[in-house]
């Protein structure tokens, strides 16, 4: 049932009081709060599973005033399953279903399981989340519900000041006041270009037409990218507030999400939001009693990459194939069904609600002179701390990657970051200190994207990086235009010819021209931006491109036609940990002597290099 200004006020008040707990220590309650999260990461994890035991544990043993709660993602995801009691704080890591009995024991106690405790990249046992070095330097914004709420349960979401900057643009401000604020907060696109947000809001308040749109793009494709999942998964209430409020703004009456149907509990946890809102009359006609309505739909994409540029995704909407269209006209002003239509990334709204709560001056006061806020990264790769991150803008990469991420494991040393997926750049050891943000990474070849960041190690081989990625950038390719089509397959035969031994040096120039051919002439921004990957490695590990061609030889040992993998019999120590391990029976030798690889039988996998403890074999 609808519910009015007045009684959602009262849902808030009495909702928070009783879940100050989550966010004060000193909160004066004797209830416990166990958060569990569910995020994708911890549920493959079978965190599910650890929900329900601890939950069956409580009720068999009948303990009072404790709790269970699922949450979304709490971001340090190399430490899953994370389960949090609250409200101490109390944080441990990588949870097993038999851990739980001891876990419920302990909150009933007073206690803390301390083998569970979680350890810092220096072994460090900490004792609640907010010692961790992961957090830190972070500064929650777009991720400040994600752990804290049931995602599932929007009066939590309405306790945490949920729905009351809708409350405050219907009662308090005109749509010009609305985008006047988006403005001066300095607020840019979080799905890749960063175009200022308000101009596009203006654009469409501006275009004529008795319909229009307001969508959110959720399909998020970035090979590594995990960020719009994550907000969908453990706030999806703030992205369906935020596109309330821009609806007001630009005069629409009707939202579509457009998320990617590989996001099962992203879906599944919007439609509950969606359905919960409209029980509560947050969504639906008249809004709070006024004559403000708005509607909110899912619209489900089938995973092509392509459909996250914004033309592609209208069409798809449509139930047309995903191909971009031409530009002009822009969605502003021809968009869903031909009706003016605002698009903006999940990130991008989840910023909007507190923006208009906290006001433009606080937003602003964060980060950059042109990049204003903060940015949400899918860290990843060769980093000891894999998860989600929100930093100011501005931040370092080396701030990012050590600092928060903890560093390169195995003592490896930090070759490269590439940022924006298949449309960025890779980001060398010599720029570390460079502050991430929209226009410094464009001047050094990278470019922000949708926030994946990927770390490599010493390990990794920059030219065989490059063709990952222009191999994901060609199956994706929808085909509608040659450059992209066709030229990027050019680009991909000419970078798997240079990994198999078989490049010449002629083939560097021709890459390179190539590559600005498509740049300049492929129709939207996906066969524009794929030659990236290629020209930063081009440009910044230009000699390892010169080994593969004229020396045919892989530093890194990634590419395998060009291995040479052999055994030092000075430093083997005949353990036979490589002959136990090599799939082919390529290694013979005796205990305790120096081994041999037959060359002829060796199908250049590495897997002897990795499992060798005393470095004895080079590929």
């Amino acid at each position: 049932m609808a519910k009015t200004r007045e009684e959602i006020d009262e849902i808030r008040v009495a909702k928070r009081k009783e879940l100050e707990l989550r966010t004060n220590k000193n909160a004066p309650t004797t209830e416990k709060h166990i958060l569990v999260c569910r995020g994708t990461g911890c549920t493959s994890s079978k965190s599910p599973k650890i929900i329900e035991e601890l939950r069956r544990i409580i009720e068999e043993k009948n303990i009072p005033n404790v709790r269970v709660i699922q949450t979304g993602c709490f971001g340090l995801c190399s430490k899953g399953p994370i389960v949090i009691v609250r409200p101490e704080d109390t944080f441990y890591s990588h949870v097993k279903i038999e851990d739980c009995e001891e876990i419920v024991d302990a909150v009933a106690a007073g206690t803390k399981v301390e083998r569970l405790l979680c350890k810092d990249v220096d072994g460090k046992t900490v004792e609640s989340l907010d010692e961790l070095n992961f957090y830190k330097k972070q500064k929650r914004i777009a991720l400040q519900n994600c752990g804290v709420i049931d995602p599932e349960n929007i009066e939590e979401y309405i306790a945490f000041d949920g729905y009351k900057a809708l409350e405050k643009v219907l009662f308090s401000m005109s749509q010009d006041d609305v985008i006047s604020e988006i403005e001066k907060s300095g607020l840019r696109g979080r799905g890749g270009g960063g175009f200022p947000t308000a101009t596009k809001w203006k654009f469409v308040k501006a275009a004529q037409g008795d319909i229009k749109y307001v969508v959110c793009n959720a399909d998020e494709g970035d090979p590594g990218a995990f960020m719009d999942r994550s907000i969908l998964e453990g706030d999806p209430n703030g992205v369906i507030e935020s596109m309330a409020i821009a609806g007001y703004a630009v005069g629409a009456s009707h939202g579509v999400i457009y998320v990617r149907a590989e996001y099962p509990i992203a879906v599944h946890r919007l439609r509950i939001a969606i359905k919960q809102a409209e029980e509560y009359g947050l969504l639906g006609n008249n809004i709070f009693g006024t004559d403000f309505s708005f509607d909110i739909e899912i619209r489900l994409g089938a995973g092509a990459f392509v459909c996250g540029e914004e033309t592609a995704l209208l069409e798809s909407t449509e139930g047309r194939r995903g191909q971009p269209r031409g530009k002009p006209p822009f969605p502003a002003n021809v968009g869903l069904f031909q009706k003016p239509t605002l698009i903006n990334n999940v990130e991008t709204y989840a910023n909007v609600s507190k923006i208009i709560l906290n006001g433009s001056d606080w937003f602003a006061s964060i980060g950059t002179e042109k990049s204003k806020g903060t940015k949400v990264f899918a860290l990843g790769g060769n980093v000891v701390n894999v998860g989600l991150v929100e930093v100011p803008m501005g931040t370092t990469l080396r701030e990012i990657v050590f600092d928060i991420g903890g560093g390169i494991p195995n003592g490896r040393e930090f070759k490269a970051a590439q940022t924006g997926g298949p449309s960025g750049g890779c980001i060398p050891a010599e720029h570390l200190d460079i502050p991430v943000d929209y226009d410094t990474l464009l001047s050094i070849g990278s470019m922000m994207g949708s926030g994946g960041l990927i770390v490599m190690d010493n390990t990794k081989c920059m030219v065989d990086i490059a063709k990952f990625y222009l191999d994901f950038t060609v199956s994706e390719s929808c085909g509608k235009c040659n450059p992209c089509r066709i030229g990027t397959k050019r680009m991909h035969e000419i970078l798997t010819r240079i990994c198999e031994g078989k490049g010449t040096p002629e083939d560097i120039p021709k890459l390179e021209k190539l590559a600005k051919q498509i740049k300049a002439s492929s129709v939207c921004g996906l066969g524009q931006t794929a030659p990236n990957p290629v020209l930063s490695t081009m440009n910044f590990f230009k000699d390892e491109y010169l080994e593969h061609c004229t020396e045919h030889k892989c530093r890194a040992g990634a590419c395998k036609a060009m291995a040479n993998i052999q055994i030092d019999p000075e430093k083997c120590k005949g353990c036979g940990l490589c002959k136990r391990n090599c799939p082919v029976n390529a290694i013979t030798g005796e205990v305790k002597q120096p081994h041999h690889i037959d060359p002829n039988i060796c199908i250049k996998c590495g897997t002897c290099a990795d499992k060798c403890p005393f470095h004895a074999i080079s590929k």
